[in-house]
């Protein structure tokens, strides 16, 4: 499948569209944690969070809480958790050069794990930001990670490896292709932290990718996705929710990411701007050249998942994913 008009690496591709809100407001939130600010109902319920500026390039998240907050959005029941999470890294944020900020020392989405470098942690701004962050998330039932992406690539919700995270995004009933994937080799995102990624555990958690980075349409899908987290969750109501929903979309099928090309050299590129989410016919088709190694498709119909717009030796191109019909599954 060509990957049409639209090219990845277009002029206009690093153009910011989006006005980034003023978060200061929310500094002091309520939690004792800076930019954190729960709201209870005063019912049974979970505690659910959704968090934003994971990345701190990423703004079309905090316009989604920036829109929850001054709405003045309450949980019907349970209790309700939003995160400004690498608010640091969004403080340097410049619609003139909007890729520098998206960490200052290390990607906060790689540093969740349960035994995380302590070393890390104590020189660096994020690690210290995980550290604080860490014990209030672990009281969490249900997470919605916010973030965009490099290239104007369909919306995607990544679900993790199991059943649980792949049947909570499904019941989102979003535009959203579904992705099931095992993380970052090089370290551990939010969605996958504590028991969020552990199969017999309650807690389940998914990472929306919501667009290009900058382009008004991510931020009304991450506003969607808010709302539709907390309407699965009987957290709002169907009223209080409706003007901020883009049409369901019961998804047929979804996406299991089986590997990925990481360029053993730099100067790497791609034969076409592909955008994501590209479906290529035929195995050992030809999609990029690693030095003078091409680097081809794995198998028939093989989906090209979030690939780069800079392409770095020892830094993930792209992902291989196969698709599956949910009721492929449907005794799991």
């Amino acid at each position: 499948m060509s990957a049409g008009s639209t090219s990845m690496h277009a002029g206009n591709a690093e153009r910011v569209e989006l006005e980034p809100p003023d978060i200061t407001a929310y500094r002091a939130g309520n939690t004792g944690i800076p930019y954190v600010t729960s709201f209870g109902s005063g019912r049974p319920g979970p505690h659910a969070a959704i968090v934003a500026l994971t990345h701190g390039n990423e703004i079309s998240g905090a316009l989604a809480l920036d829109h929850l907050l001054r709405n003045d959005l309450r949980p019907v029941i349970g209790t309700l958790s939003l995160v400004f999470a690498n608010v640091d890294a969004y403080a340097e944020f410049d619609p003139h050069n909007p890729n520098a900020s998206r960490y200052i020392n290390h990607d906060m989405n790689r540093l969740w794990a349960e035994n995380a470098d302590d070393a890390v942690d104590r020189k660096s701004i994020e690690g210290r930001r995980v550290q604080a962050l860490r014990p209030f998330l672990e009281t969490v039932d249900l997470l919605l990670d916010l973030h965009s992406m490099q290239s104007e690539s369909p919306a995607l919700l990544l679900a993790g490896p199991s059943d649980k995270g792949r049947d909570f995004s499904r019941s989102l009933s979003s535009p959203a292709v579904i992705v099931c994937d095992s993380g970052h080799a090089n370290g551990t995102r939010l969605r996958d932290f504590h028991a969020f990624n552990t199969p017999e555990k309650p807690q389940k958690s998914v990472l929306a990718e919501c667009g290009q980075h900058w382009k008004p349409g991510t931020a009304t899908m991450a506003i969607d996705t808010a709302y539709r987290f907390l309407l699965t969750l009987g957290m709002t109501t169907a009223s209080e929710a409706a003007n901020n929903l883009l049409p369901d979309n019961m998804p047929a099928h979804w996406v299991e990411v089986t590997g990925s090309f990481v360029p053993h050299h730099d100067g790497v590129q791609f034969v076409e701007p592909f955008v994501g989410m590209e479906v290529i016919a035929g195995r050992d088709t030809v999609i990029a050249h690693d030095g003078v190694d091409p680097i081809r498709t794995p198998y028939d119909d093989c989906v090209l998942i979030m690939p780069s717009r800079r392409l770095v030796a020892g830094q993930t191109a792209v992902r291989f994913g196969r698709r599956h019909l949910f009721e492929e599954h449907a005794d799991v």
